[in-house]
């Protein structure tokens, strides 16, 4: 090829932005270019066109490619392009052209710049150009990285939703017809549940009328932060941008990082012949390493002895050494949990998570998708087959709603308080006092549960378990339980309105007892009355007073009646006395009889009484016992 001649590749391209700028259509670039070209006597060996692609750094440009390809192979040996930002907008990559040219033979004109590359002056034209075109790019890029981060923060996602949310007015937020698939995953797999069990699960039950659920699509709804609430944008790139609260949450953020917890604990799975109680809830005090846990087998009584070692230290602590430690406290979150989550939660969550104005809305929406689908195949726009697919789908979700809808007529009325809380567990209380073979079906005893079941409920209450060295021993000094439900225990049990088992002497009719006893915080007179009024609708029992003094923690009260049994004791008084060295304290007792049930058994596991007015609790002072009066 004889290189004085100008054999000329006309090259021209659009991205998705340019293509609506007049001047920067295919067909005009095209035009303008063919006629440089025979302005300036250039041969035109072909025209190379990409549509669509922008000149970043990295795009796949495959008409560019066949140019370079074609100069190297000595068919043409001039670019032509109408201005230099066709071919790029990279200083870079612009170094990276010239090289090319340079060692090819070829050079560069554009018809909207004077740009000559064979001179050292044309050369330093096209690197200014190019770096004022550089500049324009950056400077765009970051006033649309400064929109795109107030629009996220408005709540306005640039994804598409996930499971569980849906786009309204262009804002993600929480789709009442799949959030609860979402809080089922996340319940399964804090309950213990694998990525492949939960997969298997819905696929056995087909939820959302599908078989096609994965293990890798429950793991990205795991690990997707926007379900607490966050978004991550560019995740897949080296500077990703974190915002926190800018979606309204399904799950709580206590609940999504103790997932992730989980998550890290299960890559290490593997299959153990013995199942160990408080694997991965132990650490030891000295080396910080995770306790393994271990076993040994008595041949002679057919018994197994499990303990729990540090490989560091070859210090170890038997299993039933933190049993010990943390039946009693655990018995009480266990009758928390039972009380609050299966009793009361079921109802008040249906108000919270259900709103009716939401789901009218949604049921109303749902009722004219079927209207139109139906005109569709009256108009023949749908198969048979097609018709029938939709309306299934349609037809399940309308009922899926009306559930819902009726779920939340039947919560708005009842109306349960902490008050009821407290009662609910007194009475569960009493319960089993008076009917122990009855209430065993409602409270299984830890010691009689298998060790499944036990790791499981340690696996789903408590975080960890701090131990601490004592005369080279460990010893269990912490118990702290998942913050996710632990935080209200605890702000119902400041409040009075949860009780928990304490170490407690105390002096009645003369005989001194030392015993574990159900205690709750200080509520006003007035409380505890109407309290005492409404367990009176069901039972005998009686108020007490007595003296808790303080130095020698004992319990001065009494006498109670014949066979009477303490149900709770409390303080009196709110200040615990300030400087005095006694405290008030009242005590409720019932009588060990099933004879005093005012009704029916069935009726005493599933009701609580009604609530009391002022009048009426002002009469429960016939309750309180005639020697404490």
């Amino acid at each position: 090829m004889n290189n004085d001649k100008k054999i000329a590749g006309i090259y021209i391209r659009v991205s998705t932005e340019d293509q609506a700028r007049e001047g920067f259509s295919l067909p005009e670039q095209e035009k303008r270019l063919r006629a440089m070209c025979e302005y300036k006597g250039y041969e035109i060996y072909k025209l190379y066109k990409d549509a669509g692609i922008s000149a970043k750094t990295g795009n796949l440009r495959p008409a560019f490619e066949e140019l370079l390809q074609d100069i190297r192979d000595k068919k043409c040996n001039t670019i032509v392009v109408l201005k230099l930002d066709r071919l790029t907008r990279s200083v870079f990559d612009l170094e990276g052209i010239m090289r090319f040219l340079e060692e090819n033979d070829a050079y560069l004109d554009c018809a909207n710049e004077e740009i000559n590359t064979t001179n050292s002056s044309g050369k330093l034209v096209a690197r200014m150009l190019t770096t004022v075109s550089q500049n324009e790019i950056e400077r765009t890029s970051e006033r649309t990285k400064f929109g795109l981060a107030g629009a996220i923060k408005d709540g306005h996602i640039p994804a598409r939703a996930p499971l569980g949310y849906k786009h309204e007015n262009k804002k993600l937020v929480p789709d009442p017809l799949t959030k609860d698939i979402v809080l089922r995953i996340y319940d399964l797999y804090f309950e213990g549940k694998s990525y492949y069990n939960i997969a298997t699960i819905f696929n056995e039950e087909k939820v959302l009328g599908r078989t096609n659920w994965k293990d890798t699509g429950i793991l990205r709804i795991i690990a997707n932060e926007v379900y607490k609430g966050d978004y991550v944008h560019g995740k897949r790139t080296k500077h990703p941008t974190y915002y926190k609260d800018v979606v309204e949450p399904i799950i709580s953020k206590e609940m999504w990082e103790n997932c992730q917890v989980q998550k890290k604990k299960n890559q290490k799975n593997y299959k153990r012949t013995q199942t160990y109680i408080f694997l991965q809830k132990l650490r030891c005090p000295k080396c910080g390493r995770i306790l393994a846990g271990g076993a040994s087998h008595k041949i002679k009584s057919d018994k197994w002895y499990f303990y729990y070692r540090c490989e560091n230290c070859k210090n170890n602590i038997h299993e039933d050494k933190i049993e010990d430690k943390i039946k009693v406290l655990l018995a009480d979150i266990l009758e928390y949990d039972n009380v609050v989550n299966e009793f009361f939660l079921p109802v008040l969550k249906s108000k919270i998570d259900n709103p009716k104005e939401q789901l009218e809305k949604e049921l109303k929406s749902l009722n004219n998708k079927r209207d139109r689908i139906r005109k569709a195949y009256i108009d023949e726009l749908f198969t048979e087959e097609e018709f029938k697919q939709e309306s299934k789908l349609i037809e399940s979700q309308i009922e899926m709603i009306s559930s819902k809808l009726l779920e939340n007529s039947q919560a708005e009325q009842l109306s349960f308080t902490t008050e009821d809380i407290l009662l609910k567990r007194d009475m569960d209380f009493i319960n089993k006092v008076k009917l122990p073979i009855s209430y065993y079906a409602f409270n299984d005893n830890w010691d009689l549960l298998d060790r499944d079941i036990r790791a499981d409920i340690v696996m789903r209450y408590i975080d960890d378990i701090e131990l601490e060295l004592k005369n080279n021993k460990y010893e269990v000094k912490q118990i702290n339980f998942r913050s996710t439900f632990y935080s209200d225990f605890e702000e119902l049990y400041k409040k009075g309105y949860i009780d928990r088992k304490r170490p407690l002497t105390y002096d009645i009719n003369g005989v001194c007892v030392d015993t574990n006893i159900r205690y709750s915080e200080y509520l006003p007179i007035k409380d505890v009355m109407q309290h005492l009024y409404r367990l009176n609708e069901y039972y005998e029992v009686n108020l007490y007073k007595g003296i808790y003094y303080k130095e020698t923690e004992k319990l001065d009260i009494g006498p109670l009646q014949r066979n009477e049994v303490p149900i709770r004791v409390f303080p009196l008084q709110n200040n615990n006395n300030g400087d005095k060295n006694w405290l008030s304290m009242g005590m409720l007792a019932t009588k060990n009889n099933p004879n005093d049930i005012k009704v029916n058994i069935r009726d005493v596991f599933e009701t609580i009484p009604d609530n009391v007015t002022e009048e009426d609790f002002i009469l429960s002072d016939d309750n309180v016992s005639q020697e404490q009066r």
